[in-house]
């Protein structure tokens, strides 16, 4: 399924039913009076957070969503059929923007969580709600309520507890399908990964965390380079960030400390949020030749600045469980 993360839409809950007039025409009741009935009230648009979507791809191809209006009122004292509301159900992490200031108006962080998008106009009243001792025979009614319409974005940004970082075909993908059952595509090319990937982390004593794979994120990934502008903002809401730094022979203009230095500088040119966020660094590839050199050379000079630095292979899966251990023990005493 492709993933989409951003659309606009359009939705336009029902208008209110309006209010009858009628009078009683029955034999035996010369006098019956006004009889008619209110209006039923329009559908409310709902929006509801489910965990079992994980896109935002349906409302790319159905930008709008109307509700139907409610029934007018009827002779005899008859009220008008409520028109039903409408329920859009988007991935849990979902914000939804007004279209025209881009202010905030709900984060959906929560599954289940819900709100009203836009609200169904009040059915009418019908004229035997206004006869009086002195008006017995009210010829008028109420027209329903107009129902709320509005243009608004849908912004999605994942909930994870972990965003695993590195530049491309750092092996983010091979790590992420290791320690959990995701399973992205894994190749020797760089942006084979497309899209964000969550996987669950089964932990110890039954306990697990989610991990998200951000892929695209390089040099000037804040100004659009790359595809890092586009998953950037699915790192805000993570509660700690590992860096994978791959420490295989990269070329002269790649070097693993210089790595890790330009994505710190991509996510505080971004976010200086992000920037503060708990990090762990993850030296990478340490299966291949000389890697293994590399990486303890990285590991001295970040002890400096009192930065921890885990030797793995996510290939291999070597020294997965001790990097796991440091990501629970910061996040679980977070909670």
């Amino acid at each position: 399924m492709k993933f989409v993360d951003e659309v606009r839409i359009h939705v336009k809950a029902g208008d209110g039913g309006g209010g009858a007039v009628a009078f009683r025409r029955e034999k035996f009741m010369p006098r019956g009076g006004p009889s008619g009935g209110d209006g039923g009230k329009g559908g409310s648009i709902l929006v509801e957070a489910d965990e079992n979507f994980t896109t935002l791809l349906d409302y790319r191809f159905q930008p709008e969503h109307k509700a139907r209006s409610g029934e007018p009122g009827g002779g005899s004292d008859c009220n008008g059929r409520d028109a039903p509301d409408v329920l859009l159900k988007v991935p849990v992490g979902t914000m939804i923007k007004d279209a025209a200031t881009g202010g905030l108006l709900f984060d959906l962080a929560k599954n289940g969580e819900g709100i009203v998008l836009a609200r169904g106009g009040k059915g009418g009243l019908g004229n035997m709600n206004f006869a009086t001792s002195t008006r017995q025979a009210p010829r008028f009614a109420q027209p329903g309520t107009p129902g709320e319409e509005r243009e608004v974005v849908l912004e999605l940004k994942l909930l994870a507890d972990v965003g695993l970082l590195g530049f491309p075909n750092a092996g983010k993908s091979t790590l992420i399908s290791h320690v959990s059952k995701a399973k992205p595509k894994v190749a020797d090319y760089p942006f084979t990964t497309l899209t964000p990937h969550l996987g669950v982390v089964a932990y110890k004593d039954q306990r697990s965390f989610v991990m998200a794979d951000i892929p695209g994120i390089i040099e000037g990934a804040h100004q659009g380079a790359g595809l890092g502008h586009q998953f950037l903002k699915h790192v805000e809401r993570c509660r700690l960030l590992i860096h994978l730094v791959d420490c295989s022979d990269q070329g002269e203009d790649r070097e693993p400390l210089r790595d890790l230095e330009a994505l710190n500088r991509e996510l505080s040119l971004y976010s200086e949020t992000l920037a503060q966020k708990p990090q762990i660094v993850a030296a990478n590839k340490i299966d291949l030749p000389d890697a293994r050199v590399r990486a303890k050379k990285l590991a001295t000079k970040l002890k400096r600045r009192k930065i921890p630095v885990f030797l793995v292979s996510s290939a291999t899966g070597e020294g997965l469980s001790e990097l796991l251990d440091a990501a629970a023990e910061r996040i679980f005493a977070g909670r």
